[in-house]
């Protein structure tokens, strides 16, 4: 029973991350480690789908293997989250409401270059080659 929880609930916060793709206001990538959190606890099978799944690889899989970012992904990531934020500050009808998106999005951006470690682009090369050929 406890088995089928973990299901239900990975599924749930994989679907609440796939939304969070198109709403700026909700965080994809939390919800992704928490749908691999309950898969990893439920079931093989269904970790090896999240994982091989293009969200997963696009948000989360970088920051898992090496528990930092490319610099170059980083701004990619900054161009979505101004565009994206800024639109729902632009139409948020309350100026609470703007203040409010406009600290979170300052929030996010913060966490994401002060926090989160940066990584050269050929660290993830080389990481890759050398995996493939046993090292």
């Amino acid at each position: 029973m406890k088995k089928y929880i973990y299901i239900i609930c990975g599924f749930i916060t994989f679907a609440i991350g796939f939304i969070g793709t198109i709403l700026p206001v909700l965080p994809t990538t939390p919800f992704l480690l928490l749908a691999g959190f309950f898969f990893a606890r439920s079931s093989e099978r269904f970790t090896n789908w999240l994982q091989q799944t293009k969200m997963y690889q696009f948000y989360v899989s970088d920051y898992v293997e090496t528990k930092s970012i490319p610099r170059k992904k980083k701004y990619k990531m900054l161009v979505n989250i101004v565009i994206l934020m800024g639109v729902s500050i632009y139409f948020a009808p309350i100026i609470f409401v703007k203040i409010i998106l406009a600290l979170l999005m300052l929030g996010i951006l913060s966490v994401l270059f002060l926090v989160v470690p940066d990584r050269e682009e050929s660290y993830q090369c080389n990481e890759k080659n050398t995996s493939h050929t046993g090292k």
